[in-house]
């Protein structure tokens, strides 16, 4: 039996066809194609493999392949180009301040700077250059450490403060221009600074208020208490920020730049520095 049906398959391929194409109205033979199972079988076969080569390349030679779900788009290459360029260039500039840290430490601990000119011609950056690094970042924390107990306030720190103001780093209260200088031989023993209404005012260093009230002449006034025997006031504020009591650092707000109280004919601050219970020019020690 299946010496027959091997047979039979045999026949069948080697059997001819005759495929005619006829016109539907005149019933006129447009074109024959004739051939046996074997031809017929070949060309079918060549036909999907021209046809999936086909495929192939209109897939990898033509935009056809963007439309492709999950395949990267022109833009989308672009951007992989690009960001790669931009992280080559963090990683760059992440050297170069690992160098620079290293030159710091290394400057510390009394050694030879790197000389980074000469290290970023190198092709690549050697992991050498930071193998001390951990070791002084070790050392470096034990200075900081030193320092943090040696500036510890205590008994014997607070008896030996400076008692002077020159070297002390006043903040402006206020940018302005001063209008009225320091003169106390015409009693004014004191600044106007020309403002823009509403300017904020600022503490001149770290202290304590000691008063802030409303006066029918001067208007809002605020006092502050340093250390080393300073006392800065502040005059015709439109607005108080701070109450009696509170804390305050160098530049922190206090009041607003205002005109308020009897002797201020135009928005100023009125500033006095005081140093041992004797005023003291401000614009000796501040830039307005």
């Amino acid at each position: 039996m299946a010496k027959k049906s091997k047979g039979k398959n045999k026949i069948g391929l080697n059997r001819r066809f005759r495929i005619s194409l006829f016109s539907d109205g005149t019933h006129e033979k447009l074109y024959t194609f004739r051939c046996n199972g074997l031809v017929f079988v070949a060309c079918a076969i060549s036909s999907v493999i021209l046809l999936l080569a086909l495929v192939v390349v209109l897939i990898f030679f033509t935009p056809i392949r963007e439309a492709i779900p999950g395949y990267p788009t022109a833009q989308t290459r672009r951007n992989i180009v690009q960001n790669a360029i931009i992280a080559d260039s963090l990683q760059n500039e992440i050297n170069v301040w690992r160098l620079q840290f290293a030159n710091i430490q290394r400057i510390v601990s009394g050694e030879a700077p790197i000389n980074i000119d000469s290290v970023l011609s190198l092709p690549q950056f050697s992991d050498s250059l930071f193998a001390q690094t951990e070791t002084l970042a070790k050392n470096d924390s034990l200075l900081r450490e030193t320092v943090r107990r040696e500036d510890r306030p205590d008994a014997s720190l607070k008896q030996t403060k400076i008692e002077q103001i020159e070297g002390l780093h006043f903040f402006p209260p206020v940018r302005g221009v001063i209008t009225q200088e320091f003169n106390p031989t015409v009693n004014h023993p004191y600044v106007d600074i020309a403002a823009p209404e509403n300017s904020v005012v600022s503490a001149t260093l770290e202290g304590t208020v000691i008063s802030a009230y409303y006066d029918n002449e001067t208007g809002y006034v605020i006092h502050i208490q340093h250390d080393n025997n300073l006392v800065s006031i502040y005059k015709h504020n439109a607005k108080l920020i701070k109450e009696q009591g509170e804390k305050v650092s160098a530049g922190t707000p206090i009041a607003l730049v205002g005109n308020t109280g009897k002797l201020s004919t135009a928005p100023h601050l009125h500033f006095e520095l005081w140093y041992k219970g004797e005023a003291v020019n401000p614009a000796d020690y501040i830039n307005f």
